[in-house]
C-alpha cells in the first residue's frame, strides 16, 4: 500500500512510518519541514499534500499535540489554538483524505486521552474525546469501504524519558506504532485503540 504518515519526524511518527515500511509498504513521510510538506492548520497546505500525492491507500496522522493549559489562566486564543492544531486539524486532513484516497482505503488519526485526570489537561480532554466522537460517528458516513480510527497511545516512554520523568510508566514507540500498523492493514472503523 501507499501510505502518508503525517507527523512522520516525531518520536511516534517515524517509528509508525518504519514499523509500515518493515510491512513493506510504500510511505510517504510529511511533516512541516522536509520534503513532503504539510501544516495541520493550513487547509490549503493538507489539499497541496494530495495533490503532491496522488493515489493513497492510507493516511496515518501521528502530528497531533496539544499543550498543557491552566484552566483557570488560559486564554480563549490558547483554547482555540490548541483546538485547531489536535483537532480541526486532523478533522480538516480526514474530510480531505475521504476525497482521495483509493477504495477501502483507511484513516487513523491520533488522541492521546490518560486514565486520569492531570493538571492542565482540560484542553487534552476535550480534543481527545472530540477525536473519539468524530471517528466514532464518521465511520459511519464513510463512502467506498473507507475506514476510519484513532489511536490514543497515553504516555510514550520516550517522550516521558525527553522530559526527564523516568519514575512513570510509558509505551514505547516501537509497540504504539505496532498499533496504527494495525489500523492500517486490520478491518475495524470508528475504533479507539488503546494497546
Amino acid at each position: 500500500m501507499k501510505i502518508i504518515v503525517v507527523g512522520a519526524s516525531g518520536t511516534v511518527g517515524s517509528a509508525v512510518a518504519a514499523a509500515l515500511e518493515a510491512a513493506g509498504h510504500v510511505v510517504v513521510r510529511a511533516s512541516r519541514r522536509g520534503p513532503v510538506q504539510v501544516d495541520l492548520e493550513d487547509t490549503s497546505s493538507i489539499e497541496g499534500l494530495f495533490r503532491a500525492v496522488p493515489e493513497v491507500d492510507a493516511v496515518v496522522c501521528c502530528a497531533a499535540s496539544g499543550p498543557l493549559l491552566d484552566l483557570a489562566s488560559a486564554s480563549d486564543e490558547e483554547f482555540e489554538q490548541g483546538l485547531r492544531g489536535k483537532l480541526l486539524g486532523q478533522v480538516a486532513l480526514a474530510r480531505h483524505a475521504l476525497l482521495h484516497l483509493r477504495d477501502n482505503g483507511s484513516i487513523t488519526l491520533t488522541g492521546g486521552t490518560f486514565a486520569a485526570p492531570m493538571a492542565g489537561g482540560s484542553l487534552g480532554a476535550l480534543v481527545n474525546a472530540g477525536l473519539e466522537g468524530f471517528v466514532r460517528n464518521a465511520a459511519a458516513e464513510l463512502p467506498r469501504g473507507l475506514r476510519i480510527n484513532v489511536v490514543s497511545p497515553g504516555w510514550v516512554a520516550e517522550t516521558l524519558a525527553a522530559l526527564g520523568i523516568t519514575d512513570a510508566v510509558g509505551t514505547s514507540a516501537a509497540e504504539v506504532a505496532r498499533w496504527y500498523v494495525g489500523c492500517v492493514s486490520g478491518t475495524g472503523s470508528g475504533q479507539t485503540i488503546t494497546g
